[in-house]
Formats: structure tokens, C-alpha cells, sequence
């Protein structure tokens, strides 16, 4: 499949030509981000819980404590909107009303699996920690079965997606192109910084 087919819930109504359903662009997306948001209700409550995911083939994973309310919730088979936003820049315009971000989004609407097949968990969780810093996996102690024990995960397949993207400069209306204000993009990324290792049990110098 080359494109995800809109569905009434997923379909982008508010600028139509802003909505990708392009699986390329979708993923690559994806792939570049780190935090989602999940929304979902129990018991007519609404909830939205940030947390870490990691794209594999047509499926997301997503994870945290088996104690968690979200997790145990969702355990349950219930309805999910999955979220994912890069924010690539701010963009000023003349006026006040006419400012606006470039961004690059994803919404993903279905049902979340529980994974309960240890192999499955595991590979799901090398994914996880690889995506955070590729190949830190076999540099590390993986899981204990206690670990995968309080550890829950679930698959959301990607089925009903779209995405919506931003790019370029501000759109004035024409009579503010007259006004001395400064107009246009403050660039926005997500860099990695220089790594500060952890000292507090590194073992004491010698002489």
C-alpha cells in the first residue's frame, strides 16, 4: 500500500491541502519522533497520556508500567487516538492573526493489542531502546522476566492514518505587506546535545 485512504475520521477538513496520506511520509514522520501522545476514555472520562513509541513495519508500539491506568486501559480493547507532532519553525506574519508553526503531524485511530508473546515484547523493547540510540541494545543488560513482568506493551496497527504538514512563510493580507514589521521563520529542530555521563557509581580514581 503507497497511500493510506482517507476515512471520515481521518479525512482533513480544516485545509484540505495541508492532509498527506502518503505511507513514505507518514512513516518518515514517524520515525523521526520520539514522544506520542495517546487519547482514550474510561469510563467517560477522557485521558491523554504522553508517552514513548517506536515504529515497526505497519504497526506502532508504545509501552510503559503494567500498573499503569493508560495501559491497563487499553489492555482492554478500547478505542485509541494515537498522536505524533514535529514542530519544524514559528512562523511570524504582520499581523497578529495571521502567525502561525510549520509542522509535520500524524493521527492514528484504531484498537491497541496487548503483546503477551514474551519473543514479541522483547523484540518490541530492542526497538525501543535502538530507536532511542541505535544499536544501545547490545550494549546493555536486557530485561529480566521480572522487568518484562511489570513492563506492559501494545501494537496499534496503521490502518486509519493521515497526516498534516505545514511549510513556508507567512501569508499576510495584502494591505499589511506595507507594514514596517519584521516578517518570516524562526527555524525550529530537535538536536542531541553533548552526552553527560552518569558519575554517581563510576568506580574512584587511581593514582
Amino acid at each position: 500500500m503507497d497511500n493510506f485512504i482517507p476515512t471520515p475520521r481521518t479525512q482533513v477538513k480544516r485545509l484540505p491541502k495541508r492532509g498527506v496520506y502518503d505511507q513514505a511520509q507518514v512513516y518518515s514522520i514517524l520515525d523521526e519522533g520520539f514522544v506520542c501522545h495517546v487519547g482514550f476514555a474510561v469510563e467517560g472520562q477522557p485521558y491523554v497520556i504522553p508517552t514513548g513509541y517506536v515504529r515497526s513495519g505497519d504497526q506502532i508500539y508504545f509501552h510503559g508500567s503494567a500498573a499503569s491506568r493508560m495501559l491497563r486501559a487499553l489492555d482492554g480493547g478500547i478505542d485509541v487516538c494515537l498522536t505524533v507532532t514535529l514542530l519544524d519553525g514559528l512562523v511570524l506574519a504582520r499581523s497578529a492573526f495571521h502567525h502561525s508553526m510549520n509542522y509535520r503531524s500524524v493521527v492514528v485511530l484504531g484498537k491497541a493489542r496487548p503483546v503477551t508473546d514474551t519473543a514479541e515484547k522483547t523484540e518490541a523493547l530492542r526497538r525501543f531502546t535502538n530507536h532511542v540510540v541505535p544499536g544501545r541494545w547490545d550494549e546493555v543488560r536486557p530485561p529480566t522476566d521480572q522487568e518484562l513482568k511489570a513492563t506492559s506493551v501494545l501494537a496499534l496497527p496503521l490502518e486509519e492514518v493521515s497526516a498534516k504538514v505545514r511549510t513556508g512563510g507567512p501569508i499576510d493580507d495584502e494591505e499589511d505587506y506595507a507594514l514596517t514589521v519584521w516578517a518570516g521563520v524562526v527555524p525550529i529542530r530537535m538536536q542531541r546535545g553533548e552526552p553527560m555521563p552518569d558519575l554517581a557509581k563510576s568506580p574512584p580514581l587511581t593514582k
